[in-house]
């Protein structure tokens, strides 16, 4: 008999089987696996892709409470997952030949509950190893096959209760909200909220709320420019009444002498390894890629082969992952030689605070890429120049402020500039601001050429981006690292958010002020975190899966008790807002031919949509849209035709603007890019 292999995704077998030896591949329509002889053994490499079972409730009716529910194969529960039959066919057929197992998934929550289902359900047995391993490197597998041990069976637990939870709250509370809010309307709109998606459009509703009601208040601030050229602002700032701006101003003369002059030298310590989140924050910043966009890109990398697992929080390069070795390796590639070179001995990199029992941080491998994407490959070099930057020696910044005394008024000005660069010669994507004054010496007279009063008013709260919004929930221990990204997405989709700096629309408000007055405990942060904590105790051993599963069932009963008798009143004051939202989201703009609306309109027969007019049959305006994916209107023209242009969402890519017209000249380019299969 043979072993098996279980992996996670395609590719992912690929690399497997070609660390362990020289594989024979096979397939069945797409889904392909590998055979190969290791040892004197045989041993069948077979990926899944991602889940292939799935939660379904027993028994039929769209209704709440549903707490029976059971682990079906995905291609039972969804015909979207029609594809996975396939694998599943594949592993089914493979595993009658094998007699030992070895669970090859991702090693992270996920991994283990995609590897044990297929275990159990396919397999039939609980019996297997477990390998474990941060990189898809050839030395890193083979090492990970031979020392394999037993299955990581808290982490399998911790893995199988977030998935019931999950579904348990997420069904039963996305339904209640949308039988209360559908109720007495015509027409049906799927509506969403959940353990971790309420939480966090009430933080989202909380700033918009603290936006809309905020009142600017005047203030005034002084500037003065002397010689240099410099300009210095009064020490007495934010003022708020004009008549003493005026006062200050009049009393200025024409002279203003240095009163003091301080410089200060510090040590700006390299930057610290990425984890998810930091890699999230800097990719927005540099390239404005959303997180999931981020997210999809490094798990791109990672099956790749070249850089490690990128779902951690840790923040540690332990020397175990062999630091040297990659660095020479990637001293190898023109592109960072110079910047490997320049590094200090002994090699210690800046490790932040933060830890990943399962993962290091994400690093490269020290693999040469082939081809990669645009997107791509911006990625990759900024995770090489962070790993790198981490070895450097600390960069040195000079500080300096300026007082000027102008008739007895104090005036300053402050500058900050790099003495000595090191790593952010190598780290460039960290912007630092650089202010540099002229040089002066204490007593020294400088002549005053203007005075300026400034009207300013107070601002309010910055909204957040998608990448701050990340991090903030990760502050609070709201979701996981995987699925912070997914939640934002899903806020878009409902319509609850829109906007790049996130706006709550009328209907996200309107959602959360109805949960508040109905059933608070549903945006609850702390009912949240404990669920969080409660997993963490189940990878401990502390806890087990059925006591957290049975107490958050007695919590989501409570709360579906008053979701119900409050159905009538949730309905009545969401149902207004429902219904203009969903005009709005199938509205694209006005129809040149005869001015009517033109609108998102799907073919009963086929299916398919399109943007048609309302005029119609007597106007017969049409155009194509894609058939798959997010559409957004947000009533943008299309710079270069005038017509109305729509927002395309698709998973793991950036959101585009696409006008609709085919035709248009906007899109003469598309055909000599990756765009061009994205055209309808």
């Amino acid at each position: 008999m043979a072993t098996l292999v279980i992996a996670e995704k395609p590719k992912a077998a690929e690399k497997i089987a070609a660390a362990l030896g020289t594989p024979k591949a096979s397939k069945k329509g797409k889904a392909v696996f590998y055979e190969v002889q290791h040892d004197g053994d045989t041993i069948y490499v077979v990926p899944s892709v991602g889940h292939i079972f799935s939660l379904k409730q027993k028994g039929k009716g769209w209704t709440y409470p549903i707490f029976d529910i059971e682990w079906l194969p995905s291609f039972e529960v969804s015909k979207s997952s029609k594809f996975t039959k396939a694998y599943y066919d594949n592993l089914a057929k493979i595993a009658k030949k094998c007699s030992d197992f070895v669970i090859a998934t991702d090693f992270d929550t996920e991994g283990s509950v995609i590897g044990y289902n297929i275990l159990r359900f396919i397999c039939e047995t609980d019996d297997a190893r477990r390998m474990k391993f941060s990189t898809l490197t050839t030395d890193e597998l083979r090492e990970a096959y031979e020392s394999a041990g037993p299955l990581d069976t808290p982490q399998i637990e911790a893995g199988l209760a977030r998935h019931v939870l999950d579904w348990l709250w997420g069904i039963n509370a996305s339904r209640a909200l949308t039988k209360a809010i559908n109720s007495g309307g015509k027409g049906f709109t799927l509506m969403s909220t959940g353990r971790v998606q309420g939480p966090s459009l009430k933080l989202l509703a909380d700033r918009e709320r603290e936006i809309r009601a905020f009142k600017s208040e005047p203030y005034w601030d002084i500037e003065a420019d002397v010689d240099g050229p410099l300009t210095v602002f009064c020490e007495e700032e934010h003022i708020p009444e004009k008549e003493r701006t005026i006062e200050i101003k009049d009393a200025c003369g024409k002279t203003a002498t240095v009163e003091s002059l301080d410089k200060k030298e510090y040590k700006q310590a390299p930057p610290t390894p990425f984890d998810l989140t930091s890699l999230q924050m800097d990719a927005y910043a540099a390239f404005g890629f959303s997180p999931s966009a981020t997210l999809s890109l490094a798990q791109s990398l990672y099956t790749e082969g070249l850089i490690s697992y990128p779902r951690t929080s840790s923040q540690k390069l332990p020397a175990k992952l062999g630091l040297e070795r990659i660095l020479k390796a990637l001293a190898e590639q023109k592109a960072y030689a110079a910047h490997v070179c320049s590094l200090p001995t002994p090699l210690q990199p800046n490790e932040g605070p933060k830890s990943d029992a399962a993962h290091p941080a994400i690093h490269p491998t020290g693999e040469k890429p082939a081809a990669l994407t645009a997107d791509q490959k911006k990625l990759y070099d900024m995770v090489v120049h962070r790993f790198i930057a981490t070895f450097a020696k600390p960069a040195t910044r000079e500080t300096v402020r300026l007082v000027l005394d102008i008739n007895g008024i104090a005036f300053s000005a402050s500058g900050n500039r790099t003495v000595d660069p090191q790593w952010r010669e190598i780290y460039k994507f960290s912007k630092h601001k650089e202010v540099i004054l002229p040089a002066l010496t204490k007593g020294q007279e400088l002549n005053v050429l203007d005075v300026r009063v400034l009207d300013k008013e107070t601002q309010p709260p910055k909204r957040y981006t998608e990448a701050s919004l990340v991090h903030e929930l990760e502050k609070r221990s709201l979701g996981t690292k995987a699925t912070r990204s997914e939640i934002i997405r899903t806020l878009y989709e409902r319509s609850y958010v829109k906007d790049r700096s996130i706006v709550v629309t009328e209907l996200g408000l309107g959602v959360i002020g109805t949960l508040e007055k109905y059933v608070p405990e549903i945006l609850s942060e702390e009912m949240t975190r404990s669920f969080e904590q409660e997993m963490e105790s189940i990878m401990e051993n502390r806890s087990t899966k059925e006591k957290v599963i049975e107490g958050a069932k007695k919590e989501l009963t409570t709360l579906l008790v008053k979701f119900k008798d409050h159905e009538k009143d949730i309905g009545a004051e969401l149902g207004p807002l429902l219904a203009e939202t969903r005009k709005r989201a199938y509205t694209v703009g006005p129809c040149q031919k005869c001015g009517g609306e033109l609108k998102i309109v799907t073919a009963k027969a086929s299916r398919k949509r399109f943007v048609g007019c309302t005029g119609y049959p007597k106007c017969e305006s049409g155009y194509p849209l894609p058939q798959y994916g997010l559409i957004k209107t947000g009533g943008v023209k299309c710079k270069t035709c005038g017509l109305p242009t729509v927002l395309i969402i698709r998973k793991g890519k950036r959101p585009w603007n696409m006008c609709i017209d085919p035709k248009c000249t906007s899109k003469t380019e598309w055909g000599k890019s990756k765009d061009a299969a994205q055209t309808p």
